[in-house]
């Protein structure tokens, strides 16, 4: 139980990190943080890090978790596995903006697995077409879509 207790402390954690890449727009810290195979899967990393740090307008001043992290969690005879998917609102001097991390921290079979794999940022007011699926964002219907790296869907 312990464990679980500190998923959201952890979540916090790499957002802050996230935060502290995006204030010095340095792109590989910001590198660092995503796992091999996100960077791996990600189109145009260096050119969506970029425009994060260009779309972000004004000075990051606080942050809000929206809920507990979603875990999933297994252990298939030693052969552990966790991810997890962290939501919050980030505020700055001018502009509000919805953040959603999916972070694999624990993989004892694929350690390349390990690190975020999706950042996605919306202004606050879209946060609810990510999730439409007609917008085919984070769902096609029902259908989880899979997207690597930095996600900044609605320009």
């Amino acid at each position: 139980m312990l464990n679980k207790n500190n998923d959201g402390k952890n979540a916090d954690f790499r957002l802050e990190q996230v935060i502290e890449t995006i204030k010095s727009k340095d792109k590989e810290a910001i590198k660092a943080l995503f796992s091999n195979k996100a960077l791996d899967e990600a189109e145009n990393f260096d050119e969506n890090a970029d425009y994060l740090f260009s779309f972000i307008q004004g000075d990051i001043d606080s942050w809000e978790e929206l809920g507990g992290p979603t875990v999933f969690d297994s252990n298939d005879n030693g052969h552990k596995k966790k991810e997890v998917s962290s939501y919050y609102y980030v505020n700055t001097d001018k502009e509000r903006y919805f953040f959603l991390l999916d972070d694999c921290t624990v993989d004892t079979d694929q350690p390349d697995n390990v690190g975020l794999y999706l950042l996605l940022v919306v202004k606050a007011e879209d946060r609810e077409k990510i999730y439409d699926g007609d917008q085919k964002i984070i769902y096609d219907g029902y259908k989880r879509l899979t997207h690597a790296g930095i996600y900044i869907p609605l320009k």
